[in-house]
C-alpha cells in the first residue's frame, strides 16, 4: 500500500506543478517575412528564455517524460509483490493457528493418564538421582572433608525436600484429593514440576562438584580412598557372615529372611569393584582420565552398596537382640494395660473396649509366652504381635509397648530402604512412596510407629514384586551386557546403572550419565 501511494503521488506531483502563467512556446512551419524582426519570431523555450529552438527542446521533454514513468511503475511492481507476500503468509498462519489471534500458542496439556504415569516415572527417577549423589558425595567427603562437600550436600538436602513434597502431594492423589479433574490434573503437574526441580538443583551443582573431585585430572587420591573403603569392606565381610550365621542358628527363618542372600550379593559387589578399581588404574598408567574416571566411579558404587548390605545385616541382628531384651517388659506392659482396660467392672468396661478385643489380646500374649519358652522365635515378630494387638486398646499406653512399637517399624523401614537403595534400578514408584511415608510417620510428633511398619512392610513387598517382574524378559527387563554375569546383574543393573553397568554419577537428569564410557 505505501509503495502504491508514492506512485500516486509520483505521478500526479508534474502536473499540480505545472505554472499556468508560464511562456509556451509557440511553434509553426510557415516561413516569417522578410525584413520583419518581432518579439513573436524569436524562438522562445518554455521558460521564456530566448536562444534555444523548439524543435531542439523536444527530444529532451521525450526522455524526461519517460524516466517519470519508469520509478512509479516500478514502485507498483514491488508494491504488488509485497502485497501478494504478505498476503500469503496471513493466510499460512491463519490455517496453522491454534489459539486465538494475539495470544502466544500454548502447549497442548497431556491426557490425565499420560500425566499420571509421566509423575510416577519421575518420582522412581528423581529418588535415585538423590541416592546417587548422596552416594558419591559420601566419597568425596571422605577426602575432602564435610566443609568442602557443604554446598553440594546443601543441593542434595534440597532435592530431598523436593522430593519429599511430591511424595506427599502423590499420597494425598492417591487417597483421592482433590477430587474434580481438573485440581487432580494441577496436582500431577505440580508432582512432575517438584521432580524436575529436584533435578535442576542437582544438575547446577554437578559441575562445581566435578570440579572439586577432579577424577579427569587427579583421580590418584580418589582411587586411594575408594581401595580403603574396599579393604575395610573386605576384611569386615567375614564377620558379617558368621554374624548371618549365628542370628541363623538362634532364631527362626523368618527372623532372618529380610537379610538372606545378602553376604552373597555384598561378595558379589566387591568382586565387581575388584575389576573396575584394576580397570582404573590400568587407564591411569595410560594417561586415560576419563575411562579412568568411568571405572572408578562403577567401583565406588559397587563398594558402596556392599556397605548397604553388610550394613543391613548387622544392624538386624543387633535389633533381634534387643528385641529379645525388652520381650519380657513388653509383655508385662501389655499385662499392665489389660488389666486397666478391664477395670474393676468386667472386661473392657473402663475403657469401652469391646470384649472381643480384650480376649484376643489375651491370646497373643499366650501364643507369645508360648514361642518364648518353647523354643526358637523371632523376637521382633513377637513385638510386632504385641504391639499390634495392644494398639486397638488406645489407652494410657505405657513407654515401653512404645518403644518396642519404635524398634520394631525402625527395624522394618531400615530393611525397606536398603532393599530399594540395592534394587533402585528396578524398584517403582510405589515402593519409594511408601518407604517415604513410612519415614514420615517415624519423624512425626509423636511418631506412629504402627503406620509406619505397615507402610515398610508393603514398601518391602511392592520393591520385591518390581524386582521379579524386571527380571522377567517379558516385563521388558534388560539382559546382562559386556560379560556381566547374573549374580552381578541383580546387584549392578538393578541398582539404578545405566547401560548394563555403568553407574551414574551426582547429579540430576542432564549430567548424572556425563561418565559413561562410549564402549568397554
Amino acid at each position: 500500500m505505501l509503495g502504491s501511494a508514492v506512485a500516486i503521488v509520483w505521478l500526479v506531483l508534474p502536473g499540480m506543478t505545472i505554472s499556468a502563467d508560464g511562456p509556451v512556446a509557440i511553434r509553426t512551419d510557415a516561413p516569417a517575412p522578410v525584413g520583419t524582426h518581432t518579439a513573436a519570431s524569436a524562438p522562445v523555450t518554455r521558460a521564456g528564455r530566448p536562444g534555444t529552438s523548439a524543435s531542439a527542446a523536444a527530444p529532451e521533454g521525450d526522455s524526461s517524460s519517460t524516466a517519470d514513468l519508469v520509478v512509479p511503475l516500478v514502485a507498483v511492481g514491488a508494491a504488488a509483490v509485497l502485497a501478494g507476500y504478505g498476503y500469503l503468509r496471513r493466510t499460512r498462519r491463519a490455517r496453522t493457528r491454534t489459539t486465538p489471534a494475539g495470544f502466544p500458542a500454548v502447549p497442548p496439556v497431556p491426557p490425565p493418564a499420560e500425566l499420571d504415569e509421566q509423575s510416577r516415572a519421575l518420582l522412581a527417577e528423581a529418588d535415585d538421582w538423590v541416592r546417587t549423589s548422596r552416594e558419591e558425595l559420601g566419597f568425596a567427603e571422605a577426602r575432602f572433608g564435610s566443609e568442602a562437600v557443604a554446598p553440594f550436600a546443601r543441593a542434595v538436602q534440597d532435592a530431598q525436600f523436593e522430593l519429599s513434597a511430591a511424595f506427599l502431594i502423590r499420597r494425598q492423589y492417591e487417597a483421592g484429593v482433590p477430587a474434580d479433574e481438573a485440581s487432580r490434573r494441577h496436582v500431577l503437574a505440580g508432582i512432575v514440576g517438584r521432580c524436575q526441580e529436584a533435578g535442576q538443583r542437582l544438575d547446577t551443582e554437578a559441575p562445581g562438584f566435578d570440579q572439586l573431585r577432579a577424577l579427569e585430572r587427579e583421580s590418584g587420591e580418589a582411587l586411594t580412598v575408594a581401595e580403603t573403603r574396599f579393604r575395610e569392606l573386605a576384611a569386615r565381610t567375614g564377620a558379617t557372615e558368621a554374624t548371618l550365621t549365628d542370628v541363623t542358628e538362634r532364631y527362626p527363618p523368618s527372623a532372618s529372611a529380610p537379610v538372606t542372600g545378602y553376604v552373597e550379593q555384598a561378595k558379589d559387589r566387591l568382586v565387581f569393584a575388584t575389576t573396575h578399581l584394576n580397570q582404573a588404574r590400568q587407564e591411569a598408567d595410560r594417561t586415560d582420565p576419563d575411562r579412568t574416571a568411568h571405572h572408578l566411579r562403577a567401583a565406588e558404587a559397587a563398594v558402596s552398596q556392599a556397605a548397604v548390605l553388610l550394613t543391613a545385616v548387622d544392624r538386624l541382628a543387633a535389633e533381634l537382640s534387643t528385641a529379645t531384651a525388652l520381650l519380657p517388659a513388653a509383655l508385662t506392659g501389655a499385662e499392665a494395660e489389660l488389666a486397666e482396660v478391664r477395670g474393676p467392672a468386667g472386661e473392657g468396661a473402663a475403657a469401652g473396649v469391646l470384649p472381643a478385643h480384650v480376649r484376643h489380646v489375651d491370646a497373643v500374649l499366650a501364643a507369645v509366652r508360648h514361642d518364648v519358652t518353647g523354643g526358637p522365635y523371632d523376637p521382633l515378630g513377637a513385638l510386632r504381635q504385641i504391639v499390634e494387638a495392644t494398639e486397638p486398646l488406645a489407652v494410657g499406653r505405657t513407654g515401653v509397648l512404645s518403644a518396642a512399637g519404635l524398634l520394631v517399624a525402625r527395624s522394618t523401614t531400615a530393611l525397606a530402604d536398603a532393599f530399594i537403595e540395592t534394587h533402585r534400578g528396578a524398584a517403582g514408584s510405589g515402593a519409594r512412596l511408601r518407604l517415604a511415608e513410612a519415614r514420615r510417620a517415624l519423624t512425626a510428633a509423636p511418631p506412629d510407629h504402627f503406620t509406619a511398619d505397615a507402610l515398610a512392610r508393603e514398601s518391602r513387598e511392592l520393591a520385591e514384586r518390581d524386582v521379579r517382574l524386571h527380571g522377567n524378559p517379558v516385563a521388558g527387563a534388560a539382559e546382562p551386557t559386556n560379560g556381566v554375569s547374573g549374580a552381578v546383574l541383580g546387584g549392578i543393573l538393578l541398582s539404578g546403572a545405566p547401560d548394563g553397568g555403568r553407574p551414574p554419577s551426582y547429579g540430576g537428569p542432564r549430567t548424572r550419565a556425563r561418565r559413561n564410557s562410549p564402549s568397554e
